[in-house]
């Protein structure tokens, strides 16, 4: 594994996006229902340590992009050349084959609901798919 093939201003910039579409989708779009899935109250958001949470939450993310730049890597001067449809479509095939169903499965045995899983899955599956875009198209 080359790492110098991996362009970490594209890693940087996947996670930055992935980070956005939380931020929106965590808020604006599923923000209450997710709340209510939860059982939180606006006073237990409040209470927890952000900066914490959003910082390791990038962290994460960083790690997340830098693993997939690594796993796209292998499609430079192939056939198949690394596009950003490419990207794209190993993103969602990441996030739909294994984060989506790892999730399912836990969710599954901590009794959480069908609801809290669709919220939670389709932004990681987004999340990666967007993540795949970006670093397909700027290798």
């Amino acid at each position: 594994m080359n790492f110098e093939d991996i362009n970490y201003l594209a890693v940087i910039v996947a996670a930055i996006a992935a980070f956005m579409l939380g931020a929106l989708w965590y808020t604006a779009l599923f923000g209450k229902i997710w709340q209510k899935e939860l059982g939180f109250s606006d006073e237990d958001l409040q209470d927890s340590n952000m900066t914490k949470i959003f910082g390791t939450s990038f962290i994460m993310m960083l790690i997340m992009a830098f693993g997939m730049g690594m796993l796209l890597q292998g499609h430079s001067g192939h056939e198949s050349e690394l596009t950003m449809l490419v990207g794209l479509k190993h993103g969602l095939m990441i996030g739909v084959l294994f984060v989506g169903t790892s999730q399912a499965i836990n969710y599954l045995y901590q009794r959480k609901s069908f609801k809290l899983w669709i919220i939670d899955a389709t932004y990681q599956i987004l999340f990666l798919g967007i993540m795949g875009a970006i670093l397909g198209v700027w290798h």
